[in-house]
């Protein structure tokens, strides 16, 4: 073999052993480039009605939802991926509602599902997710309505609509037969929410001899609040509880009592009072003295989770404490519910959620713990009820209870 060929296969043994090793330092680069590639987010779908009647609620949801998002994402995400939401808007309808959770979960593939606000819309949108298997997790669905139909996907972190005026009803029981009102209204908007735990608080006053002067379901439609207003007023009753979702219909109702110069000695609605600043801008700080409201939170609770929340909405949103609506109590709960399952499971599947949320352990939210009974209620939510004095939102039942004081009785009179 010649000098020169021999240099000539020495030359191309070496060219190929670079080549081969440049291939593989190219290989393991992209390797360790593809290890350390960021993980896709976890997709969590909702519904929310940005729009139409329950608007406030849904928006008051929507910033609960993306405060507990950020907050996640901040430390790191679960399972070390960031949260992605994807907010659909329902503008308030049962109908798109159930639109809106079949394309989350059928053409934008979430992962998750978060529910949406109220048990009018939270019946058929667990519905669908029941049909895919999704767990389904919520915070404003507590009526009978959305536990009827027994689904095992179905869990609601809040406390159960049917018995949230039970301390109300225990302490007008109490009251001295002087006290204590003769009579009473109870006017109830057409809504699975509003109707029970008014129905279950007038079975159990009559009977303790307080005298229904008024009864009636009327149109969830703002057209129609003043004629059974007006008729309450009418009535003259001591007492009214007011079956009621959202802040325009406590609204409403306020303003026509205020024409009529009728002022009961006692007014509790379902909901509304709870709902911060957009119930003060409505009704005006002095009328809202003496309004009460059941819940479950307060932005004066102790839990310590609460108080962390507290802060970062009003770092994240502005205003103060006593102006957050109790929506985005509800709203964060349902992400802390989730995020403590998902943990456990060290999964994201649905089927496992539902198992493990089945289980009987109990999780812990901003709104207290939270423990589910076979059909998604949560056992251990505290009934709390709550009245606007002065400017500020306090907790005023249980009687007795830490952070309870003394109820306005009775109501002070109309500002105007």
């Amino acid at each position: 073999m010649g000098p020169h060929r021999a240099r000539f296969m020495l030359l191309g043994l070496a060219a190929a052993l670079t080549a081969a090793l440049l291939a593989a330092c190219g290989s393991s680069t992209a390797g360790s480039s593809a290890s350390a590639a960021p993980k896709p987010p976890i997709l969590i779908g909702a519904s929310l009605s940005l729009t139409g009647d329950f608007s406030a609620d849904g928006v008051a949801f929507q910033k609960g939802y993306e405060l507990w998002a950020g907050q996640v994402n901040s430390h790191g995400g679960i399972l070390g991926r960031q949260v992605k939401l994807d907010i659909l808007n329902d503008n308030s309808s049962p109908s798109q509602v159930v639109t809106n959770y079949q394309k989350l979960i059928t053409v934008n593939h979430v992962d998750l599902t978060f529910g949406p606000f109220s048990s009018l819309l939270t019946a058929p949108a667990s519905a669908i997710a029941h049909r895919y298997g999704y767990a389904f997790v919520e915070g404003a669905g507590g009526a009978p309505i959305v536990f009827a139909p027994k689904l095992s996907n179905v869990f609601d972190v809040s406390l159960p609509i049917a018995n949230e005026l039970d301390p109300f009803v225990t302490w007008i029981k109490s009251l001295p037969a002087s006290q204590r009102p003769a009579t009473a209204a109870y006017p109830m908007a057409n809504d699975p929410f509003a109707t029970p735990p008014v129905q279950l608080a007038l079975s159990k006053l009559a009977p303790a001899g307080i005298k229904t002067a008024y009864e009636k379901i009327f149109p969830e439609e703002v057209a129609d609040y003043k004629a059974p207003a007006d008729d309450v007023a009418a009535s003259g009753a001591q007492l009214v509880v007011l079956g009621s979702t959202d802040v325009p219909t406590v609204s409403a109702f306020m303003s026509a009592f205020e024409q009529q110069h009728y002022n009961p000695k006692a007014f509790i609605a379902a909901a509304g009072p709870d709902q911060g600043q957009a119930f003060i801008s409505a009704v005006g700080k002095a009328n809202a003295t003496g309004m009460m409201v059941p819940n479950a939170w307060y932005p004066g609770s102790a839990n310590p989770l609460s108080q962390a929340m507290v802060k970062a909405y009003v770092a994240k949103y502005g205003g103060t404490a006593s102006g957050i609506n109790a929506d985005v109590a509800e709203a964060y709960s349902v992400g802390q519910v989730v995020d403590q399952a998902v943990t456990h499971d060290k999964s994201l599947s649905n089927a496992s959620l539902i198992s493990y949320l089945h289980s009987g352990v109990t999780l812990q939210s901003v709104q207290g713990p939270v423990r589910f009974n076979s059909l998604g209620e949560n056992l251990v939510a505290t009934a709390f009820i709550f009245q606007w004095q002065n400017g500020k939102f306090v907790q005023v039942l249980p009687a007795g209870a830490p952070g309870s004081v003394k109820i306005l009785y009775p109501k002070p009179g109309w500002a105007g």
